[in-house]
């Protein structure tokens, strides 16, 4: 059981890609929240934008409050979330968050999201459950391909949770650990997926919150339709390396470093 909100060590993993007109103002409103002592880790693939130096700058600026990990190269989202929630684990965090930094994910569900995890072990903003929506402004295509990977990906791996490829999720610690790090060996936006489907078969409680998901407010979407059609085929992959997990396989806490 976890104690309250204001309680505990949260850090928000932020894995970043030229965002640098976004990064200044999503720390300034996830400091905002009534979550004190919440920490920002920004994972920069040496974004050409100069958003390593954004973060470099508030991390000069605001040293207990932001941290950055600097990596060489696009090395694509799920790497960079697993570096990311290693180093959160290693400086002590009770509750990881994941989430973009373009605004597509509001920082204000994560109060209540983390309130829930006194009862479940991971929540997820959902676009598909009831009251969850999408952005009026995406084209129809585009809404069409998400809603045919989302239902692709349930289908093939029997994933419970209405939005399987959903990259808006607050952890508790033990469930990261649980979970085992080292099992997930996806790149890109299958990880959203290979992490669901893992939680499950483990046997972790899985809570999903509807959220209004917001069009990038700056730059421009880095989901392709070739990045959502190789996520496609990736999926089986993910069948075949997880299809006989049980919760007896949960990992045991073990120190973790960066």
């Amino acid at each position: 059981m976890l104690l309250t909100a204001s309680l505990v060590e949260i850090i928000v993993v932020l894995p970043t890609f030229n965002e640098a007109d976004n990064l200044a103002d999503m720390a300034e409103a996830l400091w905002a929240l009534p979550l004190p002592g919440l920490r920002v880790l920004v994972v920069d693939d040496a974004s050409p934008d100069g958003t390593g130096a954004v973060a470099d700058r508030l991390a000069g600026a605001y040293p207990d409050r932001l941290g950055v990990i600097h990596r060489t190269g696009k090395g694509g989202l799920g790497t960079a979330y697993v570096a990311g929630f290693r180093r959160a684990l290693a400086e002590g965090a009770d509750v990881v968050v994941q989430m973009d930094c373009d605004f597509s994910h509001s920082p204000s569900y994560l109060p209540p999201f983390i309130e829930k995890l006194a009862e479940y072990d991971v929540v997820v903003g959902s676009r598909y459950v009831a009251d969850g929506k999408l952005d009026e402004r995406w084209e129809k295509g585009r809404v069409a391909l998400s809603l045919w990977a989302n239902r692709y990906a349930r289908a093939i791996l029997g994933i419970r949770a209405e939005d399987a490829t959903a990259g808006f999720k607050v952890w508790r610690r033990a469930t990261l650990e649980g979970i085992g790090l080292d099992r997930i060996h996806s790149n890109g936006y299958v990880f959203q997926v290979e992490m669901a489907y893992v939680a499950q078969r483990l046997g972790y409680r899985v809570l999903e919150q509807p959220i209004y998901f917001e069009d990038r407010r700056i730059g421009r979407s880095k989901m392709t339709i070739p990045v959502k059609l190789e996520a496609a085929w990736r999926v089986w992959e993910v069948a075949v390396r997880h299809g006989r997990l049980t919760p007896a396989q949960r990992r045991a806490a073990q120190p973790v470093t960066a």
